[in-house]
């Protein structure tokens, strides 16, 4: 899947499921949580094709709980425990789940089974082993883990000394300790980080100086940058979970409900990684517009065309996309006489690949391509999924959107989960990659400190490189002039 100047992608065939029909159009296909032939019921759940679709959400609960004879599929552990959210709190489906389950001991010791109590013990074990290591930080609340203790307290009491499921539980216990442990640091790490400087500029100011910088200055080698955005972007990444997606659900659900502080604490990752974005796109109009001579301009953005195609090759399409996104901003759009240097064939297919049209179908399509290569990987470079997170950020909103989380004889429509659950899991397998690319620390501190200007200054920058063309933006220059100088 590598880009050139005047080709087009191949065609790929689809590997979304039913959220994308063969049109690209992104619309889920009708029907979803709606009871078609096929559809059996089993008390409270309702199965199609041999699939669960909806059920009550006592029933749900039932179903994640082992018993003797059953231990529930993993795909349904994880879709429950992620989905489940939305409707109550982990801490209140963990006491539920305590409650099944002695509720079910009980009946075991009324029998005098120890056997099957001993079985029953290590299933439920298994499962808050599976549910620790996917969602940590559920426990980081102080009911979720008096619940968890209280739990496992029960399961223990048949256990001899030193026994399996004593063990089992301890080791589960340190794993989960360690991972809040890390949890906590990364989050005072973060505390300590600030958005990049916003640099307002210098009104009067015909040129930067002499000392100052550009990325050309740090890095002239095109493909070596797009391997650091690719770092810096799965370094990124990494830091979101599933639960902090499901914010994107849950916190639509709770507006009109009471929402608790913690609630707004888990959306910190969605909101850091989304300002990179902002402020790659916005860095990329800084480099351009603050360069002087419009041959140093024009090599400028033919640069940030070659990274943005590199970008493309490795499959980090986010850190593409904001490239481009800082190209198309007004004030490097507007640099005509700049423009018409560039050689913008490699541009045109970048944009081809990024037209919003038909729901972005061009690059759900390179994303399909992407996706399967990454499926059929032998090297960690060819693994590299980096999807445009406020793409795929959308579709988890409008799939919730279109959908009911209940059915009108009040199940959990557990179909339209499914799918979220599906495209989150794909997410956070991207997500997983080990960088494969040698971190080069002084691009990337450039990259991530360098200043950058406010859209104000970028304006002026750019007026001061080519002056305004009509009224409008004469009056906007003359406008924007005054209110630095007014600041200053």
């Amino acid at each position: 899947m590598f880009l050139e100047p005047q080709e087009t992608m191949p065609q790929t065939s689809v590997v979304f499921s039913s959220i994308l029909g063969p049109s690209c159009s992104g619309q889920v296909l009708p029907g979803m949580g709606e009871r078609g032939s096929g559809a059996s019921s089993s008390g409270d759940l309702v199965f199609q094709e041999g699939r669960l679709i909806s059920g009550s959400l006592e029933a749900l609960m039932e179903h994640l709980v082992p018993t003797v004879d059953y231990y529930p599929d993993r795909t349904y552990i994880f879709t429950f425990l992620l989905s489940s959210r939305v409707f109550i709190p982990p801490h209140d489906l963990l006491a539920r789940v305590g409650q099944i389950c002695l509720e079910q001991r009980q009946q075991l010791e009324t029998g005098s089974e120890k056997a099957k109590l001993k079985s029953f013990s290590a299933k439920i074990v298994q499962l808050l082993k599976e549910w620790t290591e996917a969602f940590p930080y559920d426990f980081q609340d102080e009911k979720a883990m008096a619940e968890l203790k209280a739990i496992t307290h029960r399961v223990t009491q048949c256990d001899e000394e030193n026994g399996t499921v004593k063990k089992a539980i301890a080791q589960m216990t340190q794993s989960l300790l360690l991972s809040l442990a890390a949890r906590s640091q990364l989050q005072e790490l973060r505390d300590k980080l600030r958005s990049p400087a916003m640099d307002k500029g210098s009104v009067l100011k015909t040129k930067p100086p002499a000392t100052q910088k550009d990325i050309l200055g740090v890095c002239c080698d095109p493909l070596v940058l797009a391997q650091q955005l690719t770092h810096i972007e799965l370094e990124r990444v990494s830091s979101i979970h599933p639960e902090d997606l499901m914010q994107i659900v849950s916190h639509m659900d709770s507006r009109d409900k009471h929402r608790c502080r913690g609630d707004l604490t888990k959306t910190y990752s969605l909101e850091a990684y989304d300002n990179w974005f902002n402020c790659l796109s916005m860095l990329v109009a800084t480099e351009v517009c603050r360069v002087v001579k419009k041959k140093h301009r024009t090599r400028m953005l033919e640069f940030f065309i070659d990274v943005a195609r590199e970008c493309f090759n490795i499959g980090n399409f986010n850190s593409m996309m904001a490239i481009i996104s800082g190209m198309n901003l007004s004030p490097v759009a507007r640099l005509k006489k700049t423009w018409s240097k560039v050689k913008t064939a490699k541009f045109d297919v970048l944009e081809h690949h990024m037209d919003p049209s038909s729901n972005f179908c061009n690059y759900r399509t390179a994303l399909q391509g992407a996706t399967q290569r990454s499926q059929m990987a032998n090297s960690s470079r060819e693994k590299i999924v980096i999807p445009v997170f406020n793409l795929f950020v959308k579709d988890i909103y409008f799939l919730h959107k279109i959908h009911t989380n209940h059915l009108p004889n009040g199940h959990v429509n557990f179909k339209k989960f499914w799918e979220i659950s599906r495209q989150i899991h794909e997410f956070m397998t991207w997500t997983q990659v080990e960088c494969p690319f040698e971190k080069d620390k002084k691009i990337q501190n450039y990259l991530l400190t360098a200043p950058i200007y406010s859209e104000e200054a970028l304006f002026i920058a750019s007026f001061e490189s080519e002056g305004p063309e009509n009224h409008m933006e004469k009056d906007s220059w003359k406008t924007l002039r005054t209110t630095l100088l007014n600041r200053a």
